[in-house]
């Protein structure tokens, strides 16, 4: 394959010029060249697998390339959770708001929306809670392995994370959460505002407090994922950009042969980890994947020489500030527009605005870009990872929501796991495609 793209000095990825699909059969294709895909190749690799990698665009530039980078085992409470209809039905209507919901004729999107307020109950948020926290554990534990390897350098950075509040009432909700994630075994601090500036000596006069989670780490997710992607190369991995999955055949409740713009590949196993775009991959395979594209949007700016070493995450305004090296970016809001790829200019507003209220020295940033990403979203705020239903040799891995970072190193390596016939480590009961048939 031709090499891996550079960036721009900017920060954007550069476009390789396509190579040619090898001849041969690999053991495993994957389809998605994000954090999940990479993860399982390099997991896969390391156990010898002949690995190929297939994406619609370059390796790493889909969602894995702009987002917050946060790493966070304190977020272990799913998407779908009591109260969060309520607060959502007061949003939607502001084009402004952290979660909105575009207008729309769309029957994939209403059945998506009365299955997260059926699992919007009390007895799903505990029973997923703990589900999440035990992937999100395992999975920094691999971060602290894969972090650290030679080539990494620059891509992973073990801080911790603090949230601040400056409002007592949003600071109190943010207390009793601590309390119950505690009791969960989550370790945080609560800060009054000069323990906040203790971690952020630029926090604004008038913070109420915060909470500042040990454990969180983050990365720069472009860095990381490409990375990974040239140590599974090291191993034997086969990387292919622009190169789309559009079919497959099949024979016996097997997939046989997986079509591509670049030609017909014949694996033994496939792994559908393509994120917001698995449905559209797997629907000639039937299968019932109920995933909606949420739109996230990024702000990058060249780094002040005043601002957070951690990333800081703005309670109120449900946005992230992430030092990335020479850049600071702030990340945030959800938006369920469909497969849509239009920049609302008064959310990214929002979005620039905001770190300004919570620190000082926000204002007057040199933009490197504004970028825009969609994340795949199940409506019960569980992933899905294992085998695909009635198919013996297709995995499927993605609907990671907001948290496919953090997710990524261990779900690949429960497919390597799955693959290669070992215990999976984990209850994958609750991760089943099956669960939404």
């Amino acid at each position: 394959m031709k090499g891996f793209a550079d960036l721009h000095s900017d920060g954007r990825p550069d476009v390789p010029l396509p190579a040619d699909v090898p001849e041969g059969d690999p053991d495993v294709l994957i389809v998605g060249g994000g954090v999940v895909g990479v993860s399982a190749a390099y997991a896969l690799a390391s156990r010898g697998s002949r690995v190929m990698v297939i994406d619609a665009g370059p390796i790493g530039a889909g969602c894995s390339y702009g987002n917050a980078g946060l790493i966070v085992p304190s977020h272990g409470l799913p998407l779908a959770t009591p109260g969060v209809v309520g607060q959502g039905l007061k949003w939607m209507l502001d084009p402004e708001s952290p979660f909105y919901i575009k207008p729309r004729l769309d029957l994939g999107l209403l059945q998506w929306l009365m299955r997260f307020r059926a699992a919007s109950t009390v007895e799903h948020s505990r029973r997923s809670m703990h589900v999440l926290l035990e992937l999100l554990r395992a999975s920094c534990r691999l971060f602290d392995d894969w972090g650290t390897l030679e080539g990494m350098e620059g891509a992973y950075d073990p801080k911790g994370g603090v949230h601040v509040y400056r409002t007592a009432r949003a600071f109190a909700a943010a207390r009793e959460e601590a309390e119950m994630m505690a009791a969960a075994g989550v370790e945080s601090t609560v800060l009054d505002a000069d323990g906040v500036r203790e971690h952020v000596p630029q926090v604004r006069r008038g913070i109420k407090g915060g909470i500042f989670h040990q454990d969180d780490a983050h990365v720069d997710p472009y860095k990381f994922v490409r990375g990974l992607a040239r140590l599974a190369e090291a191993k034997g991995a086969a990387f292919f950009d622009h190169t789309e999955a559009v079919g497959f055949r099949t024979r016996g409740g097997r997939v046989t042969v997986v079509r591509t713009t670049r030609g017909d590949i014949r694996p033994h196993e496939v792994v559908i980890a393509a994120g917001a775009w698995t449905p559209a991959v797997a629907r000639d395979l039937k299968l019932r994947l109920p995933i909606q594209p949420a739109k996230g949007y990024s702000l990058t700016f060249v780094r002040p020489e005043a601002s957070p070493s951690l990333p800081v995450q703005l309670g109120e305004a449900r946005i992230a500030i992430t030092p990335m090296g020479g850049l600071l970016r702030f990340a945030g809001t959800l938006e369920l527009a469909g497969m849509n790829f239009s920049i609302n200019h008064r959310r990214v507003n929002a979005i620039r605005r905001a770190p300004a209220e919570y620190l000082d020295g926000m204002d007057d940033l040199e933009l490197v870009e504004i970028w825009r990403g969609l994340r795949p979203c199940t409506p019960d705020g569980l992933p899905i990872i294992g085998r695909a239903g009635g198919w013996e040799n297709v995995v499927v891995a993605a609907g990671h929501a907001m948290i496919g970072v953090s997710l990524g190193p261990i779900t690949g390596e429960i497919v390597a796991r799955i693959l290669c016939s070992e215990p999976a480590g984990f209850n994958l009961i609750p991760l089943r495609q099956e669960r939404f048939n």
